[in-house]
């Protein structure tokens, strides 16, 4: 049906019970649980759902596996044939990897399925007396092995793959617990415990050889390879002393009666067991293999429920824990979900799990209501309890639980008030901020079915077979609707709230006047028992279903359209606003999306969506929205959109208000308690701000007294510091003496050095050019062997080509007419089949017909037999007083009942000729499926012959494997001959590296020795420019004045230079001295030290050449200084005659007797 508007599950709220392992955690942020018909992948952030569909014969599911690589999911279904379906969730949609059977063996269902650790292989565990155990390599589709573990006194109920090995196995049930190993093709049996009194529920692996079991006597059991070694005592009165649990041996009447184990978890540091109803330890490993019981977290109590207790004694089912171990996740049997962060740590308090969602229906779904002004659903339920959903933000708004059973809900327009039915009375109520409260009780008993009228000035309620119209406002029974013979199934108003329609279990459709209270028209149809009825969109039609398996269209008390159905019955119906598209609810849970106006044929898209049957159907005011609720407690979202997957465009514009109501208690109470609060928040703001002040008093005082102590402490690092900068400025002058010292040292020693490293060069260059032609020598005869050895492998690689083509092309076409005859068989089998079934369907249609000739017969006379007992019956009002005749008309109609008895029987026994022509019939069909086994055999020798020729072909592929192995000899013979010329090259490289850093440390000691040379000249020139000035000088020893200007002028014009060639002499003195530092550190050759050694008899030489020379300038200088001092005296004397010659000037002479002082002072 190419149907223009389709649905889609959106979100789901509830859990299906009933289901092995029924959460598990695919990622940190992710559960996946089995919900309605489906398995939910639920994102506890995002709180957004994917669905992954169930099959669609499915009976029901039984087991969940994920795999523990966390990509894969296993689904156990059962069925006309069990089946294990998985599916990969990496991808959007839940892609269906494999279906997997138990192959030829009869399964009804598998009741437990897990994956190995290396996500290879599946086993599942059948039910029933049979017990079978089936090991699959589920990528190939393959039932590798199986094994009978259990029998009808023991049933296991668990099977588990150690997390070690892949081949190891552990089995556990009622009086089971053994262990298996695959080997050889074949399950077989390695230890097995006797644990025959014993009702083992769940086991876990905890080491790679220690398997940790939990009994219904609440005793956990220890399995060592197999054995039983010990008993772990996790009573209640264990856990009030010390939290070490102890590990003793086993023995006779030692287990005492405690609460059940029904679920066992191992992890990291320990594992994780169900302790009894809601109540869940962790045991952590101790230095001394025991274990020890160090946190139990428990399920809280339900503050909205009559009993908070309730929730408390719910039993967990299920435990996960997801993969950083950080979140562990439980199911209980009531459908609920909780999750506890192990992260959290909060000591001497007790430890509760919090709802993994938010809490869920744990029965049936008896009523359904959606609002306009709010985005809200409500529900009722056999569980006591009404629930306010908010399908926008997917969250549980409000929920309270009853002392009785709520049967019906309807929401108000406003979304303000609700309306519930009990058994004993229907009741008004309030939906507050936080609670739901009563405000009116209506004596209506047993109230099914309950509606507001669209516009929420009047209700309507149903009391059996009676339909009571209430003012909401006045609280008034305005009218009673009285007409249907049976119970009345669903009221329905008109948009405009002058119309109800109600539909029965008589087989009546009423569509009444809700101002009048008369029936505006009317369909009776007696056979139909009417379930839900609804009005198309422009009210002026009718939908009905009920157990005839139609959806009917009633308008002015005709049936317009039928739509029939196949073997499953429509339970409940909702008509889109926008009147595009009728959904009908089946009692097998399936959703049928059929377009409007109604087909005539069965054109329908149908979902799977429970797996119960559907009770009741709803669609938001803005058709964006399909709400259906189930038996199974679920209450389903589905998005409606269009052909191009976007949600419907509504004609009416609908805006959602946020208005809440509060009672003025509520509001007073609260006022109140804000203003105490503000008090108290007043009086911690003057107590915070006076401690405050005295912090600040305080930290001042303390600040005080540590600035005084860093104060003290700067003096004392200043004086510090005084003395060592003087340390320093000393070192200073030590290193600059040294480093002039070193210079005269290291000048000598850079000739020699200059001298033997060019020699050395020498030698180098030499050996380089013997080297490089050597291997260019052993290039050319390696590739000439390279050229040689690859047209061999060529000329020997076509050559077995060559061959191989030739008998692979004779296998070819050997196979090829192989397939055509299988082919041809193929062909001929189906033809036959054909026949066959077309001569049997014609044979059914004939017989068919047949008897619906005999059956409208029978109705006639059936419809006779009714005209003559409605005159029987008029006779009998008409004729009370002939109390003979009445008898003997009833002896009559006794008789009549007689012979339509025998006529009953003879109908059976042609019914009973029927069913033996149907087993003659199932006969030839056995007769058919052993000419479909003897074809199976002939595929079965086709795929031997086709063994053959592939094992002809592995023959081939062997004789070319020497020949291969010959050629990857020479391919590694090549590949050692290029990494020797690789090694050689790279040695080369090492060389030339080696001879250019040498090249550049010889131009390094050139440059130095320049300098020093130029530096030597520069002194040599300062040195003959002093000695020519100091001549001329001596030339003015007659006239002191000039005598004292030359002098001055070769102090100012030599002393500075020399200051200055000295500081500059020695900074490159330093800084020659740092680079040959440097190139000392960098030469670790010891080939150095050698050679100065012997170098160091021409170094003596040297030196004691240059202290000669040294000797000599300083006997110059001292000449030197004879002379100027032999002047001086001369001086004196000319400077004493000149004195007594001008006596008579005293200035004159005093001052020209002070000059020459002067000068030879200076």
């Amino acid at each position: 049906m190419a149907a223009v508007v389709a649905a889609q599950p959106h979100f789901i709220f509830g859990v299906r019970t009933g289901v092995r392992n029924n959460l598990c955690f695919v990622d940190e942020q992710t559960v996946v649980f089995p919900g309605g018909n489906s398995c939910v992948c639920f994102n506890t952030v995002q709180r957004c759902q994917r669905f992954i569909p169930g099959s669609e014969n499915s009976q029901g599911m039984r087991a969940l596996a994920i795999s523990a690589n966390r990509r894969y999911l296993a689904l156990s279904e059962c069925g006309e044939k069990a089946t294990v379906t998985v599916f990969d969730l990496q991808h959007d949609q839940g892609r269906k990897r494999k279906v997997l059977t138990a192959g030829d063996a009869l399964v009804g269902e598998f009741v437990c399925v897990a994956f190995s650790p290396d996500s290879k292989y599946l086993i599942g565990q059948a039910g029933g007396p049979d017990g079978t155990l089936v090991f699959w390599l589920w990528e190939k589709q393959k039932v590798l092995a199986t094994v009978k573990t259990g029998n009808s006194v023991n049933s296991v109920t668990q099977v588990s793959f150690s997390p070690h090995d892949n081949t190891r196995l552990c089995v556990s049930g009622s009086g089971v617990f053994k262990l298996l190993r695959y080997s050889e093709g074949a399950l077989k049996q390695s230890r097995t415990a006797k644990v025959e009194s014993v009702n083992v529920l769940c086991h876990a692996w905890v080491t790679e050889e220690r398997v940790v079991a939990g009994t219904d006597a609440g005793t956990l059991l220890v399995f060592e390879s197999g054995n039983l070694r010990r008993e772990i005592n996790v009573a209640p009165e264990a856990a009030r002393g010390d939290r070490r649990v102890e590990m003793k041996k086993i023995t006779d009447g030692d287990v005492d009666e405690g609460p059940r184990v029904t679920a066992i978890l191992s992890y990291s540091k320990g594992f994780a067991c169900s302790l009894g109803p809601g109540t869940v330890c962790l045991f952590e490993r101790d230095e001394e293999d025991g274990y020890r019981r160090s946190r139990d977290i428990r399920i809280p109590a339900d503050p909205c429920s009559n009993e908070p207790t309730s929730a408390e004694s719910q039993e967990i089912h299920t435990m996960c824990i997801s993969p950083a171990e950080e979140t562990l996740a439980v199911s209980t049997d009531r459908g609920q979900l909780y999750g506890f962060s192990l992260s959290s740590v909060e000591l001497n308090k007790e430890e509760h799990f919090e709802f993994l969602s938010q809490s869920f229906h744990s029965k049936s779904i008896t009523g359904l209501s959606v609002c306009i002004r709010k985005p809200l659903v409500a529900t009722s339920s056999l569980d006591h309890s009404v629930r306010i959903w908010n399908y926008e933000t997917k969250l549980l708004e409000l929920y309270k639980e009853f002392q009785e059973e709520a049967h019906s809900v309807a929401l108000h327009p406003t979304g303000l008030f609700i309306l519930v039915g009990f058994s004993d009375k229907l009741r008004l109520m309030n939906l507050l901020i936080d609670d739901i409260r009563t405000v009116k009780e209506f004596t209506v008993r047993c109230c099914r079915e309950c509606a507001f009228s669209h516009g929420g000035h009047m209700f309507a309620a149903v009391n059996g077979n009676v339909i009571h119209i209430y003012s909401v406002t006045s609280f008034e029974n305005i009218l009673n609707l009285k007409g249907h013979n049976g119970k009345v199934r669903g009221v329905e108003w008109s948009l405009d709230d002058t119309r109800l329609v109600s539909c029965g279990t008589d087989g009546a459709v009423y569509e009444w006047n809700t101002q009048t209270g008369k029936r505006q028209s009317e369909s009776v149809l007696k056979s139909c028992s009417y379930t839900d009825v609804s009005f198309s969109s422009d009210c002026r039609t009718i939908l009905a279903v009920g157990s005839d398996l139609t959806l009917k269209e009633i308008q002015d008390c005709q049936v317009l359209r039928e739509v029939p159905a196949d073997e499953v019955a429509h339970a409940a119906v909702a008509v889109s606003h926008s009147g595009r598209v009728v959904f009908t609810g089946t009692s097998g849970g399936t959703v049928r999306a059929v377009k409007y106006p109604l087909p005539i044929q069965k054109e329908w898209i149908t979902y799977q969506a429970h797996c119960g049957a559907v009770t009741k159907m709803a669609i938001t005011f803005d058709d964006q929205f399909l709400l259906t609720a189930s038996e199974d407690g679920c209450l389903l979202m589905w998005r409606i959109i269009d052909k191009e997957g976007r949600g419907l465009k509504s004609n009416r514009q609908i805006i959602h208000t946020e208005e809440i109501l509060v009672t003025k208690s509520d509001l007073e109470e609260k006022t109140q308690n804000m203003l105490e609060l503000k008090l108290r928040l007043n009086e911690l703001q003057m107590e915070n701000e006076y401690q405050l002040r005295l912090k600040d008093m305080n930290y001042n005082e303390k600040m005080k007294e540590l600035s005084d102590k860093f104060s003290q402490q700067i003096e004392c690092l200043n004086t510090m510091l005084q003395a060592t900068k003087t340390e320093v400025e000393k070192q200073a002058r030590e290193h600059q003496e040294s480093s002039a010292e070193a210079a005269v040292k290291h000048s000598l020693e850079l000739k020699d050095l200059e001298v033997s490293y060019s020699q050395k060069l020498v030698v180098e260059y030499e050996r380089n050019q013997d080297l490089q032609h050597e291997g260019q020598r052993m290039r050319e005869d390696y590739e000439k062997q390279l050229r040689d050895a690859e047209e061999s492998k060529v000329r020997s690689l076509e050559e077995l080509t060559r061959l191989s083509e030739a008998k692979l092309q004779e296998k070819t076409q050997l196979l090829v007419q192989c397939q055509e005859d299988a082919q041809q068989q193929v062909r001929e089998f189906k033809e036959m089949m054909r026949q066959v079934e077309e001569d049997e369907k014609s044979k059914i249609h004939d017989i068919q017909i047949h008897y619906e000739k005999k059956l409208h017969t029978e109705k006639e006379a059936n419809a006779n037999l009714k005209g003559e007992t409605g005159v029987m019956t008029q006779k009998f009002h008409s004729l009370q007083r002939q109390i003979d005749d009445r008898c003997t008309d009833i002896k009559q109609l006794k008789q009549e009942r007689q012979r339509l008895l025998g006529l009953v029987r003879s109908l059976e026994s042609d019914i009973e000729d029927l069913k033996r022509q149907i087993s003659g019939h199932e006969k030839t069909n056995q007769d058919k499926d052993q000419t479909i086994s003897s074809s199976k055999k002939k595929n079965q020798e086709l795929e031997k012959l086709k063994f053959v020729l592939d094992f002809q072909l592995s023959e081939l592929k062997k004789q070319t494997e020497p020949q291969q192995d010959l050629i990857n000899e020479k391919k590694e013979h090549i590949h050692q001959l290029e990494e020797q010329l690789l090694q050689m090259e790279k040695s080369n490289t090492r060389l030339n590296l080696s001879v250019s850093e040498l090249r550049l440390k010889l131009r390094t000691r050139n440059k130095e020795a320049h300098q020093e040379t130029l530096k030597m000249k520069d002194l040599e020139t300062h040195l003959q420019r002093l000695k020519s000035d100091l001549h001329d000088c001596v030339g003015f020893l007659q006239d002191p004045r000039k005598l004292k200007e030359s002098v001055q002028t070769i102090h100012a014009r030599y002393v500075a230079q020399t200051d200055e060639v000295k500081k500059s002499g020695g900074d490159e003195d330093v800084r020659s001295a740092l680079v040959r530092q440097r190139d000392h550190q960098e030469k670790t050759v010891n080939g150095l030290k050698t050679r100065l050694a012997r170098s160091a008899e021409e170094h003596e030489r040297a030196y004691v050449k240059i202290m000669k020379e040294k000797g000599t300038l300083i006997s110059e200088i001292n000449e030197l200084r004879k002379e100027l001092h032999a002047a001086r005296t001369r001086l004196r004397d000319q400077a004493a005659q000149l004195a007594a010659l001008n006596r008579s000037d005293g200035s004159r002479p005093k001052g020209r007797r002070e000059e020459p002082e002067h000068q030879a002072d200076g």
